[in-house]
């Protein structure tokens, strides 16, 4: 056996967080009333919370923004796109969605028969994700992963966020793990696989929208699914 270690990113990857951040702002707009306040269009209301919250975690980061900033911001400028320039709302939303959010069940296809399927074939399962340590913990928690991992790697547990190579860093002195025996299992190219190839070890691109990926510095994921079911081929 290759790898000993494998190292999953977690939203976006395992748990759906466009679904499951789509459930949670749905329901801060029904018990917020946004619709009596002027947000007239849930979905255009969505689809600029997920640009913005994109925008503003590579700012994060980047290291121009600190957390607060982000979790609150991403709501003040949705709010601004209908007009609405209503900063104690915007707070209030960033609060409630991070106490909700992380309540939500919903997993991408087959993630629970994977990690069976590679629990029992005797791998070492981790996570290494660009989240907060308790968000993340307790998405784990609600959505029944937690009972997988052996070691969870959050971006405000190592002082790190993916793509440095220090996060890797960190997850390997924890989990003492050789980088030869292990691989990075995550869906967004420029944090995940970048990150790995980063850190020396070999990737797997989970590509479940299916989209055109550029090469990195030239350079292919060491491997590509599009399910997570088509892992069972890789280990």
């Amino acid at each position: 056996m290759k790898y000993k270690h494998l190292f999953f990113d977690l939203d976006h990857t395992l748990w759906d967080f466009e679904a499951n951040s789509r459930q949670t702002l749905e329901e801060l707009y029904q018990s917020l009333k946004l619709q009596d306040a002027g947000v007239d269009d849930f979905d255009l209301f969505h689809k600029n919370y997920l640009a913005h919250n994109d925008k503003l975690w590579e700012r994060y980061r980047n290291g121009f923004i600190k957390v607060d900033e982000l979790r609150w911001k991403r709501m003040w400028l949705t709010l601004l796109d209908f007009k609405i320039a209503n900063e104690p709302l915007a707070r209030e939303m960033g609060v409630l969605f991070l106490d909700l959010l992380p309540t939500r069940k919903l997993l991408f296809p087959h993630t629970t028969e994977i990690l069976d399927y590679l629990t029992d074939k005797q791998y070492q399962l981790h996570l290494i994700t660009n989240g907060f340590e308790k968000t993340q913990h307790s998405k784990l928690k609600s959505s029944g992963l937690d009972k997988y991992f052996i070691e969870v790697v959050t971006s405000e547990g190592s002082n790190s966020l993916k793509p440095k190579k220090e996060i890797f860093d960190y997850a390997f002195l924890k989990t003492g793990a050789q980088p030869e025996e292990s691989i990075m299992i995550g869906d967004t190219m420029d944090v995940d696989i970048l990150g790995a190839m980063n850190a020396g070890i070999d990737q797997v691109h989970v590509n479940h929208l299916t989209v055109e990926v550029e090469m990195i510095n030239g350079n292919k994921p060491t491997y590509t699914v599009f399910s997570l079911k088509e892992l069972e081929n890789v280990f």
